[in-house]
């Protein structure tokens, strides 16, 4: 074995371990042997371990697959659920949306169980295949740099330890447990694009080109990338104020940046205001820019661009939210929190929560000295009785009403956004 794996779950998870980890397993050796390592590591410190094993529906012999990790976790003393995937419309790419489906599905099951986050058994080889397949699409610096061993998705934490781990490693250290695992007979069908890869890989090894060289490539992209983020949110502190949970950009000195950087900073506000897991293609973004040069506004990704004055602003699309509904106390487009004043709302109050809209500002008389773009106010949250109504808290009519993002205005400054 040439890894210390328990070493490699130590590393991030010490020196203060979770009180509850989540984790993914799917029968396969990846997920086993991290289920096996991680239960180890839970007895000597006091972790309580929860199992989840999604079943896609798209094998027979998945239900099997599911039932024997429910018995390997019953052997180890721990609760294990299986989350069926139901939903899929048969439209769009199967691993694409079997992917989405899975992180929802796994998400929605840490957050009842109220674990601290999610372990995943993504391996070096893993790393690897990825990276063949980006460069395979074009992908600039991020899309090659290496996968992060945390990020967040989906209202919730995920780790991935096995990142500097070999899958033949694991194998042996199964082996060498007396456990078996199953290989998903999909591994070996060529129609899917990581199959064909991981064969390349095989060959390409040859040539010294293995997951370990891909690895470190892929180590030294991430440091450019971080770097990139670094300087992009330095100068983002000199040149973006938000309001109202918009971006609001000083146009001029967006244009003295290097277009890389003025890009990653479009990037990092559309992903802040919509929340969207995947960055839009670059030449999505210079296609948007490119139209603004002689254009007042443009779309992208449920956001709006707009200049105004002397500032780019970006904010959320009102088609982009105008069906939204949330009731009182829970999450708005998945931004906002709207607090009503104190002892003021009964629990039966018909109250729902909707995008303010045009009807809905012509009720707020002060909206103009706000000095925020009309379009960027169309799309706040506000509190409505049918059609009536009631508090407008981003547009100048708060009646007693309080809106908090979910996640801060400074976290715009704080932090990078990564998944």
């Amino acid at each position: 074995m040439t890894v210390d794996l328990a070493r490699l779950i130590a590393d991030q998870f010490l020196p203060d371990p979770p009180r509850a980890i989540g984790v993914a397993v799917s029968g396969g050796s990846d997920s086993l042997a991290l289920l096996h390592l991680l239960h180890r590591f839970a007895q000597d410190h006091g972790t309580k371990i929860s199992v989840a094993t999604v079943n896609h529906g798209l094998r027979p012999e998945a239900a099997d697959e599911a039932a024997m990790v429910a018995a390997i976790c019953a052997r180890l003393g721990l609760s294990h659920h299986t989350l069926d995937w139901k939903d899929w419309d048969r439209s769009g790419n199967l691993q694409g949306e079997a992917r989405k489906a899975r992180y929802g599905l796994l998400a929605h099951w840490g957050r009842q169980l109220g674990v601290d986050c999610i372990a995943l058994g993504h391996t070096m080889d893993d790393q690897a295949e990825t990276f063949l397949m980006r460069v395979g699409r074009r992908a600039g610096v991020d899309g090659l740099a290496a996968m992060p061993h945390r990020f967040e998705r989906e209202g919730m934490h995920w780790v991935r330890p096995l990142l500097q781990a070999r899958r033949l490693d694991l194998r042996d250290y199964l082996r060498a447990q007396n456990v078996d695992w199953v290989d998903d007979p999909s591994n070996d069908d060529d129609r899917f694009d990581r199959v064909r890869t991981r064969k390349a890989l095989s060959i390409l090894s040859e040539l010294g080109i293995d997951a370990d060289a891909i690895s470190d490539v892929s180590q030294n992209l991430w440091a450019a990338k971080d770097a990139l983020q670094h300087q992009m949110l330095t100068i983002s502190r000199e040149i973006v104020t938000v309001r109202a949970g918009a971006v609001a950009i000083d146009e001029k000195a967006l244009a003295a940046q290097h277009p890389e950087l003025r890009r990653r900073l479009i990037v990092h506000a559309l992903k802040w205001v919509n929340g969207a897991y995947y960055a839009p293609r670059s030449s999505a973004v210079m296609s948007v820019l490119d139209t603004l040069e002689h254009a007042p506004s443009a779309t992208l990704q449920g956001c709006e661009l707009r200049r105004k004055g002397k500032k780019l602003w970006i904010f959320r699309e009102l088609n982009a939210v105008s069906d939204v509904k949330a009731k009182v106390g829970d999450l708005w487009d998945n931004r906002w929190h709207l607090t009503p004043p104190a002892g003021e709302i009964g629990p039966t109050d018909p109250l729902t929560l909707c995008a303010l809209g045009a009807e809905g500002l012509n009720c707020c008389p002060d909206w103009r000295a706000l000095g925020i773009p009309r379009a960027a106010l169309l799309s706040t949250p506000a509190v409505w009785n049918g059609t009536r109504l009631i508090a407008a808290p981003l547009a100048g009519w708060p009646q007693n009403w309080q809106a908090r993002l979910n996640r801060g205005e400074d976290t715009f400054f704080a932090a990078h956004i990564t998944h």
